[in-house]
C-alpha cells in the first residue's frame, strides 16, 4: 500500500515504468520489495550489487561488507566529481566514504547519525527534548534548545572537519568533498571545508548503475 500511496503522490503512470533498480541494506527485505514492486509495476528489476558491473572499484578487506547505499553515492561521485574525493551521507548513520585518484572506494568511516543521536539524548536523559536541527546564533549555548543544536550542528560540522583532515592525511589529497542524506545540508554548511551538498547523489548512483547494466 506504502509503494502504491507513493506512486500516487506523485503522480506517476505505472505505465510509463520500464524498470526498476533496487538499492537495499535490508537483506531480510529485499524479496518482500521486489514482490511488491512486481505485483504493481510488472517490469525488469535491477538488483545493485558489488562487483565490477557497478564500474567502481572496492579496495577494502571484505568488498561483501559494502552498503549498496555507499556505492550507489560513490557510482554517482565517479562519474560527475574530480577525485580523490571524500563521500558524506548523513542519514540514519554518518557515513564518509574516501575514493582515491582513480575513483576505487579505499574504505569509510561510519558515525551515529544526527537524528539517532538526538532520538538517544531524549530517551536516555529526563531534561532534554527534540529539537529542530538549526544552527544557533553561536556555539556557546545559553539554554537548553541552544546548547543541543550546537552539539547537533557546529558539533557534527566540526567531526566532519577532523575526519576530513585525518582522510586527506592518509589519502594525500583530496579534490572534492560532497555531501548528501536528510542532516547533511544543515550540518555541511557550518564546515570549514568546502563540502558540496547534492541531495540526489544516491539516485543519480542508481540512475547511472541502470544506465549501465539495463537491458537492451
Amino acid at each position: 500500500m506504502e509503494i502504491r500511496g507513493l506512486l500516487h503522490l506523485y503522480e506517476v503512470d505505472k505505465s510509463l515504468v520500464t524498470d526498476v533498480v533496487i538499492s537495499s541494506v535490508v537483506p531480510g527485505m529485499t524479496s518482500l520489495i521486489a514482490g511488491a514492486l512486481r505485483r504493481i509495476v510488472p517490469v525488469n528489476m535491477l538488483f545493485l550489487k558489488n562487483d565490477t558491473a557497478s564500474g567502481v572499484k572496492i579496495d577494502i578487506d571484505n568488498p561483501a561488507e559494502l552498503g549498496a547505499d555507499i556505492l550507489a553515492s560513490a557510482i554517482s561521485a565517479k562519474n560527475r566529481y574530480e577525485m580523490p574525493c571524500v563521500i558524506i551521507d548523513m542519514g540514519t548513520a554518518t557515513t564518509m566514504t574516501a575514493m582515491d585518484k582513480d575513483g576505487t572506494i579505499q574504505g569509510v568511516a561510519i558515525m551515529p547519525g544526527v537524528y539517532i543521536a538526538q532520538d538517544a539524548l531524549k530517551m536516555h536523559t529526563s531534561q532534554l527534548h527534540g529539537i529542530s536541527l538549526e544552527a544557533p546564533a553561536k556555539a556557546i549555548g545559553r539554554n537548553t534548545a541552544d546548547s543541543m543544536k550546537s552539539g547537533a550542528v557546529f558539533g557534527n560540522a566540526a567531526m566532519l572537519d577532523g575526519m576530513i583532515d585525518r582522510f586527506t592525511e592518509e589519502l594525500g589529497e583530496i579534490k572534492t568533498i560532497v555531501a548528501t542524506g536528510g542532516a547533511a545540508r544543515k550540518v555541511v554548511a557550518c564546515c570549514k571545508h568546502n563540502v558540496h551538498y547534492e541531495p540526489d547523489l544516491l539516485l543519480d548512483g542508481l540512475y547511472q548503475y541502470y544506465l549501465r547494466n539495463r537491458q537492451q
